[in-house]
């Protein structure tokens, strides 16, 4: 038993580096390329539908590795531990570019954060007495200091963990020939 917990540990940290890895890439070639493009919506169904697929592969791979069954437990662990390592990999390159290496880049977009949440709150017809008031929110966030982005590391946990769970439930396969411990 404690030799497939390694498997599945094992499965998990590497494919949570590869997450990691792509994750930091994507974020130091946007920020070397196009800072806005960091804050483009599409960036973000990107790097979900990309977490969400590695995370389902590493799934995919502790089970094959045992044989073709794996069981709740065991999936969401894999999962888990891939989505846990390959976010914090991400916002510690975020945190490292915002806050130390580039501050300033984290003004430039946070300024065009408010922008476009000025512009699409306008489209939706908010009042004005609204929108200024979320804009002065906005503006005294500091939403690329490290306290907020690691509190945006839980949520996103969080978040992927409802996926997770998903993804435990349809790829658990009970061994018929394993007695219940």
């Amino acid at each position: 038993m404690d030799t497939e917990k390694a498997l599945v540990r094992k499965h998990a940290i590497n494919y949570g580096l590869v997450l990691g890895g792509f994750l930091a890439l994507l974020t130091v070639v946007l920020y070397a390329l196009s800072l806005e493009s960091l804050t483009q919506w599409w960036l973000g169904i990107i790097t979900f539908l990309i977490a969400l697929v590695i995370g389902i592969v590493s799934v995919a791979k502790a089970k094959a590795t045992m044989g073709g069954f794996i069981n709740f437990k065991q999936a969401f662990t894999s999962y888990f531990i891939t989505i846990a390592i390959g976010l914090l990999i991400s916002v510690v390159v975020s945190i490292l570019i915002f806050n130390f290496v580039d501050p300033e880049a984290a003004e430039v977009l946070k300024e065009r954060i408010v922008e476009m949440s000025e512009s699409m709150m306008k489209r939706f017809g908010a009042p004005q007495e609204e929108i200024d008031k979320a804009i002065a929110k906005m503006e005294d966030e500091n939403s690329f200091g490290i306290g907020k982005q690691l509190q945006n590391y839980v949520f996103q946990l969080i978040f992927y963990s409802i996926f997770g769970l998903l993804v435990a439930l349809i790829m658990k396969r009970k061994d018929p020939n394993k007695l219940p411990s």
